[in-house]
């Protein structure tokens, strides 16, 4: 297995990718570059679209049952576009305090919910909290659902749809709950997979750490991928939270994978340069470009939000 470059121009920072099976394009955004990118499976331009504030996460959308637009999380709120580059329809206002704290990693889940997690910018209380929006009744609802977290991310579900997952990577853990998906009750939370803390005093080359739960995905097998910021690498665990890979990735701080071509074994992953060092990305040039790899177990599909 090998990565391919699939972006010549690196983004600040990559994050929540998604392959569209009706458009057979790759969807993503630039948080801190305020931007929504897209491309096609074999290549062609890169189309991006200028956000007011900093996406943390799209999610493709359907309204009564034809594909069409996006939801997304954006630092004040859930909105809605009914196509690119359209206009922004307000779903639900924060609950978070926007001065320090925004949405982040995010996506809808199997019966078409919205949910997105937040992270607290000054990244000292663990005051981040995971959200859901749900847009199909009358009364469109948005729910607290978990918190105790300082960088929310990780959220996938598992292939039976019967566990999900969410993560701290400030506090290096990933959590697991049962989920009832017809009643969105989440029970019985507890510790899916624990990493070590960063060593005091470490820094990028050297060795004696492995990263930190960022941005995942699952497997048609129920595996959880899952991309360790300043680790190099992705992880693949199984639902037990067994180690089965530990797959070199070239970014040091690669931030989530995804799934997507015809036969969804295609494996894509963003990546981050924001914030790093000159040194770093001498070492990793390609750091904020989007990679591939084609892999033998299929992913699962992209969730749609329904509204």
């Amino acid at each position: 297995m090998s990565w391919k470059t699939v972006t010549n121009e690196p983004n600040e920072l990559g994050e929540s990718p998604f392959w569209h099976p009706d458009e057979q394009r790759l969807y993503w955004v630039d948080i801190p570059a305020r931007q929504l990118l897209r491309a096609h499976a074999h290549g062609g331009a890169v189309e991006s679209w200028a956000m007011p504030s900093e996406p943390g996460c799209i999610a493709p959308a359907r309204s009564q049952g034809q594909a069409g637009g996006l939801v997304i999380a954006l630092r004040d709120g859930i909105y809605r576009a009914r196509q690119w580059g359209g206009a922004l329809e307000l779903l639900a206002p924060a609950q978070h305090d926007t001065a320090t704290s925004r949405f982040n990693d995010g996506k809808a889940d199997p019966l078409g919910r919205f949910w997105a997690g937040t992270i607290y910018e000054p990244r000292d209380a663990r005051k981040a909290a995971l959200y859901c929006f749900d847009g199909s009744g009358p009364s469109p609802t948005l729910e607290h659902k978990a918190g105790d977290a300082t960088v929310g991310n990780g959220l996938a579900w598992s292939a039976d749809s019967q566990t999900l997952y969410w993560s701290d990577t400030t506090g290096h853990v990933i959590r697991a709950w049962d989920w009832d998906a017809v009643g969105n009750q989440l029970r019985q939370g507890r510790v899916f997979c624990q990493f070590p803390l960063k060593p005091p005093g470490w820094q990028p080359g050297m060795p004696g750490y492995g990263g930190r739960p960022d941005g995942a995905a699952v497997d048609v097998q129920g595996n959880y991928y899952v991309a360790m910021f300043e680790g190099a690498r992705l992880l693949k665990l199984s639902p037990a939270g067994d180690l089965l890979a530990d797959i070199p990735v070239p970014a040091l701080c690669p931030t989530m994978p995804c799934f997507g071509g015809d036969d969804l074994k295609t494996l894509y992953l963003t990546t981050a340069r924001h914030g790093r060092s000159t040194l770093e990305l001498q070492a990793w040039p390609d750091s904020g470009c989007v990679f591939s790899m084609r892999v033998e177990v299929a992913g699962l599909p992209v969730n749609f939000f329904r509204d």
